[in-house]
């Protein structure tokens, strides 16, 4: 009877709003209840859904824009290239890591401001100094989207700050947090709680401080953004790792979201796996050898990823030259393997060569059809 009134209470509870759904389920995996007007939870491994709710509605995502501008700063290279800032760009309102007319700064430096305390300054002197503008440093964000299959996704400022048409929805904003965390500066970056970098005229070292506090709050969390403009409310991307599972969680619109993205995690890592990757057998054509195959062997650590239920069906992709040219030497690395899912890929694996193949005499050797179609390769390459 008692338990039975105590479970009325908790649903009563519950159906009011005074307490959230995961904390009535207690050990058992039942969705959690949250707050968010949108929100996801991937395999930050394979992209797949472990819980969704309204994922690929398009939404403003104020400042969690900014992964993509720091993704495409980072990839434009050059990060510890001094300059000065674009003294039209750092005027904008909101968030800032204090950047004035004729500071000098890095792209790395700008990255740090963006990533921690959020600076819209940041990201505007980021997109005039890789692109020349605002509007085509948005045209590289867009291609970009595109690139990674962000079909619900348009960027039209670099900061967050709204533009007409700008948002994306959950989904897209974790896959997007999916690739930009394959980024290792990228990971470095959000993962830290302050750092120091040095700009200014001249340049002196200041701290920045990270405004994501679920980096202290949450178990496994290491990034990712934070993200709030009145329109698009509380804006939070994380990634989290426990126990070799790794998980992305989005929320977008949510009053509570550190609290929601806690929830989701424990629920998550309630419900999923780390299964290891079983490898494909591969072998190499080889010519001009003592044999016609080349036998060969995996290196590097094994793969595991993080899923739901059962193991999804990989694709796998060898990357090798069009042939190998003996000899070949035991422990050369001979090609590598892709593994995805998706059409997004989760790990490259390189392949060695399991055994020797020295060159076979010259008098011995067969014009084969494998070797005729060597040397018509060679030749196309040559002339």
């Amino acid at each position: 009877m008692r338990r039975f009134i105590a479970s009325f209470t908790a649903a009563v509870l519950f159906i009011t709003g005074v307490l959230p759904l995961h904390i009535i389920c207690g050990s058992c995996t039942d969705i959690p209840g949250i707050s968010a007007k949108a929100a996801v939870l991937i395999s930050a491994d394979t992209g797949e859904i472990i819980f969704e709710k309204d994922c690929r509605k398009k939404l403003p995502m104020a400042s969690t824009t900014k992964i993509m501008t720091v993704l495409l700063t980072i990839e434009s290279g050059g990060l510890d290239e001094e300059f000065v800032v674009d003294s039209e760009a750092i005027k904008v309102e909101g968030s800032s890591m204090g950047l004035c007319e004729g500071d000098i700064v890095t792209k790395y430096a700008l990255c740090v401001g963006m990533l921690l305390p959020s600076g819209n300054d940041a990201a505007n002197a980021a997109a005039v100094r890789v692109a020349g503008s605002i509007p085509a440093f948005a045209d590289m964000m867009n291609l970009k989207a595109r690139e990674l299959g962000l079909s619900h996704t348009y960027f039209v400022t670099p900061s967050g700050l709204e533009g007409e048409g700008h948002g994306s929805s959950a989904f897209d904003m974790a896959i997007l947090a999916r690739e930009a965390l394959r980024n290792d500066v990228f990971r470095s970056i959000c993962s830290q709680q302050s750092m120091a970098v040095e700009f200014g005229a001249p340049p002196y070292k200041r701290w920045l401080k990270n405004t994501n506090k679920l980096l202290s709050m949450c178990e496994g969390v290491y990034g990712v953004k934070t993200g709030f403009t009145d329109e698009a409310g509380r804006c939070l991307v994380s990634a989290c790792e426990r126990d070799g599972k790794r998980l992305i969680c989005v929320t977008l619109n949510d009053r509570n979201d550190w609290d929601d993205h806690i929830a989701l995690y424990d629920y998550g890592f309630s419900v999923t796996r780390s299964a290891k990757v079983e490898l494909p057998p591969v072998e190499l054509d080889i010519v001009g050898g003592t044999a016609e195959k080349l036998p060969l062997r995996y290196g590097g650590e094994e793969v595991s990823i993080t899923v739901r239920d059962v193991m999804p069906e990989l694709q796998y992709t060898v990357i090798s030259p069009p042939f190998v040219y003996a000899p070949a030497a035991e422990g050369d690395e001979a090609a590598s393997v892709r593994i995805s899912w998706g059409g997004r890929e989760i790990a490259t694996v390189p392949v060695y060569a399991a055994d020797n193949v020295p060159a076979a005499p010259p008098h011995s050797r067969k014009k084969t059809g494998k070797f005729r179609k060597f040397v018509s390769w060679l030749r196309k390459l040559v002339f």
